[in-house]
């Protein structure tokens, strides 16, 4: 909702009005508005790169393990991303043919083979999602360390019930 000064549903010859809270239902609105703007950007981001959900989903894998210096069999990314065996092996052959991602020996098993993230892979992520995260780390950053610990415990619970959710 505008606020009173703006021109918007009440007009700019409405008197302020003290600013109140928001309401729980205000906040889940916000939750739930902010989940569907970041999936509508999620489906440019792959329509831009190329790639389908489960590819960018692949890909972050692999760049975050990459850059904490773990190797990634595919059992490891079906079992991250929830998908089968067979599903994986199409997912990864995909990524090898759009050059995100490659196959290589498996450091110190010689039997194994891990999935690696190739330098195309972090570029295209920078391209087309760089400026995005760092709006997001720069409108973090603007909230003071009170409002940054409340906003962390209100999304950490928020994800333990979804997580713990059963439907029905």
């Amino acid at each position: 909702m505008p606020p009173a000064t703006e021109h918007g549903a009440r007009g700019f010859w409405y008197a302020a009005r003290p600013s109140t809270p928001p309401t729980p239902v205000d906040v889940l609105d916000a939750l739930r508005g902010y989940r569907a703007a970041e999936r509508a950007m999620r489906r440019r981001a792959r329509g831009s790169m190329g790639v389908g959900e489960t590819d960018l989903l692949a890909i972050r894998q692999l760049l975050e393990a990459q850059q904490l210096g773990r190797t990634v069999t595919a059992k490891d990314l079906a079992r991250r991303l929830g998908i089968s065996s067979a599903s994986t092996t199409v997912l990864v052959d995909r990524l090898v043919r759009s050059g995100h991602a490659r196959r290589e020996t498996h450091p110190t098993d010689r039997r194994a083979v891990v999935v690696v993230a190739t330098p195309q892979a972090g570029a295209d992520v920078r391209k087309h999602l760089g400026r995005m995260h760092e709006q997001m780390l720069k409108v973090t950053e603007s909230l003071d360390p009170e409002a940054r610990r409340s906003v962390h415990a209100y999304l950490e619970a928020m994800r333990a019930v979804m997580e713990d959710a059963e439907p029905g």
